[in-house]
Order: C-alpha cells, then sequence, then structure tokens
C-alpha cells in the first residue's frame, strides 16, 4: 500500500491540510495515524469516504482536538488492520508561510516536515511570544539585529511601537539597553559595544538580549525557530569582533535562543 504526500501544510486554523497519491484507492474506514515519537502514544482520525475509490486524496484534519503535545509525531495510514508510514515529496518549508503562521497569539506551534528519510511528521513546540532573529551583524562597534515578532498577536501593518533592547549578565546583574524601532511586528536594534564592556570590565562571559516591546505584557527572548534549521548553536558560527582587544561574537543556545559571548 504506497502512500505518497505530494503537498502538505498546517494551515492558519491549525488545520493539516494533505494532498496524497495512493497505489490502491482510498476507501472508508481508513484511518490517518499520528504517534508521538518519545512516547509513542497514539491519535487517530478517520480520513476515508463513504462509497468513494480514489487514487488521489486531499485530506484536512483540525489538529488541536486531537489533543497533541509537544515533540514529534509521525505519520502513518491504516487500513484493513495495517498501517503504512506515510511518505513524503513536500519538504513542508515555506518561509512566508511560516512568518504569516506566526503572527497569531498561539499557545502551540503546529508544523509539518520531512524527515531525512522522506516521511510525513509534525513538529510541535509552545508558541510563547518571541523576538524571531532574522539577521545579526557587527557594524561600527556596535551590535545590531533584525527580525519579527512572533506570537504576540500585534498586526503587521505601519504602526510603530516602543521598545527598548536589554543585554542582561546574569551572574553579576550588569545590564545594557538601548532604544529599539518596532514597526508593526518587524524590529531593528542596536547597541554599543563598548557600553557592553564598560558595564562589565572585569569579567567574560554570556549576555543575554531580550526586546521589550509596548503592549507585550512581558519581555521577549531573542531566538531563530522560524526555518529550517535545528540544532544552530553547532551549525551557525559567527566571526568574532575585537573591541579594546576583547573578542565579542553573537552565538545560540542548545534551544536557539541567541547570546552574545564576551572574552576567550
Amino acid at each position: 500500500m504506497g502512500v505518497v504526500v505530494t503537498d502538505a501544510e498546517v494551515t492558519l486554523a491549525d488545520v493539516l491540510a494533505l494532498r496524497l497519491t495512493i497505489d490502491d484507492p482510498l476507501e472508508d474506514g481508513a484511518e490517518l495515524v499520528l504517534r508521538h515519537r518519545a512516547s509513542g502514544v497514539e491519535r487517530d482520525v478517520r480520513v476515508g469516504t463513504p462509497g468513494a475509490r480514489a487514487r488521489e486524496a486531499t485530506l484536512a484534519v483540525s489538529l488541536a482536538p486531537l489533543g497533541l503535545t509537544e515533540g514529534r509525531w509521525d505519520a502513518y495510514l491504516r487500513r484493513d488492520g495495517r498501517r503504512t508510514r506515510i511518505r513524503s515529496v513536500d519538504p513542508g518549508f515555506s518561509l512566508d508561510h511560516l512568518d504569516a503562521y506566526a503572527l497569531c497569539r498561539r499557545t502551540l506551534a503546529y508544523r509539518t516536515y520531512r524527515t531525512r528519510n522522506g516521511y510525513l511528521a509534525l513538529k510541535i513546540s509552545e508558541a510563547e511570544p518571541v523576538a524571531e532573529v532574522r539577521a545579526i551583524w557587527f557594524r561600527e562597534g556596535r551590535f545590531e539585529v533584525t527580525g519579527l515578532l512572533a506570537y504576540t498577536g500585534l498586526e503587521d501593518d505601519d504602526s510603530r511601537h516602543e521598545a527598548v533592547l536589554a543585554l542582561d549578565r546574569r551572574q553579576t546583574a550588569a545590564r545594557v539597553s538601548s532604544t529599539a524601532t518596532v514597526q508593526g511586528v518587524r524590529f531593528h536594534a542596536a547597541v554599543s559595544l563598548v557600553d557592553v564592556l564598560a558595564a562589565d570590565p572585569d569579567a567574560s562571559g554570556t549576555w543575554e538580549p531580550s526586546l521589550q516591546v509596548e503592549g507585550v505584557p512581558t519581555p521577549l527572548r531573542l531566538g531563530s525557530r522560524l526555518d529550517d534549521v535545528d540544532g544552530k548553536r553547532r551549525r551557525l558560527h559567527y566571526p568574532s569582533a575585537t573591541v579594546d582587544g576583547v573578542p565579542v561574537r553573537p552565538c545560540y543556545t542548545a534551544d536557539d535562543e541567541l547570546r552574545i559571548e564576551v572574552g576567550a
């Protein structure tokens, strides 16, 4: 029983939309099975149509009522007591779609993707408001960052919001802050690296950036998750800048949150 997904996405309404090609006709009683990779918990949804026989099918499954938890879920098609893991030729990645999806306030974010072995899967993660990083660089003695405000519920329009970028060093309680620009859900912020060194001149270590935005109740962590690059700490390596003889460079944590490392 060959099953291949040719198009897959999670819509803005958290509906899993699939277009399938199937070797044998899809009949009444067929089920889409989602299996949690870590726990083995399964959720199933009947997808066959009574009296219908087709080698191509379009499926739409609302995900919220299924009670799916965070993690990765593999997709299967089950019928007549047999189930087949669903292959996919759709990489399941569109940066424009991910941007549009992240504009709504959510508690969970659902995303389809193709596994390394070519199968359909879902990735489900917590959707707390975050400042999604799109570009970072050092210029004229400053650290600069641009990006998108995700899951805040703010409108993607021309309205401006007061904002402040802060860098905190928890070990010494040092802080540096500067005014940031936020238009709609797009942000640009910069901070002087000289000020960062002056705020904690005798210590090397890690600084945590955050963005406080008018209309958002809590400071936003800076991170990078709305793409297809997992594990940025291992995969992305930025060149360092030298300020007064001290190396400074951006990096990511294991959870893809942005940090600024000062010193060796």
